[in-house]
């Protein structure tokens, strides 16, 4: 073979690659499904349940769709599908990142991991809705402290109350 050959056989296999490129889309949600549905079968069916439903329900079912999602995707990826590219919509694709709001929205989550075991959810996640809404540009000085409590405190009470999953209530758990 020469090495012209040998340049047009890498440029086929290059190109078929690149007309496919969603196929490794497939494989990462192919992985994370078996991922899932790997743990959902570890955990113990007496552990938080309440009802008929169990704890692995839940879990075996996104592994499941995660799984179908990522075989029905590579099956139309093999047969020519391709998704559209990025028409922007009403943004311009041409400007730079905002890193000041990503740097504000992953203070916000960091603050809410650092102090969820010391205040509790309710009062974290209170910080993280706020957190969130400020980065994104909200400034309303009573309206979003209030509607992230109330939120906040929603959740906890689904979470904790409605679903089992038992969450630090921190202070307020005597209030709650």
């Amino acid at each position: 073979m020469t090495s012209s050959t040998l340049d047009k056989t890498a440029e086929r296999r290059q190109s078929w690659w690149r007309k496919h490129s969603e196929l490794g889309l497939c494989v990462l949600l192919l992985a994370l499904g078996v991922l899932v549905l790997t743990d959902a079968i570890r955990i113990p069916v007496d552990f938080a349940q309440r009802g008929p439903v169990g704890p692995k329900a839940v879990p075996v079912l996104v592994g499941s769709l995660l799984v179908v999602v990522s075989l029905l995707l590579a099956r139309d990826v093999l047969r020519g599908g391709k998704g559209e590219a990025e028409a922007g919509e009403d943004i311009d694709l041409d400007a730079p990142a905002d890193w000041r709001t990503v740097l504000k929205l992953a203070g916000a989550f960091l603050a809410n991991a650092a102090l969820i075991n010391v205040v509790g959810f309710p009062i974290s996640s209170a910080l993280l809705f706020w957190g969130a809404a400020y980065a994104l540009g909200s400034r309303h000085p009573v309206r979003d402290p209030l509607l992230s409590a109330v939120l906040a405190v929603l959740t906890w009470i689904v979470f904790n109350e409605l679903l089992g999953v038992a969450l630090p209530g921190g202070p307020l758990m005597g209030v709650l």
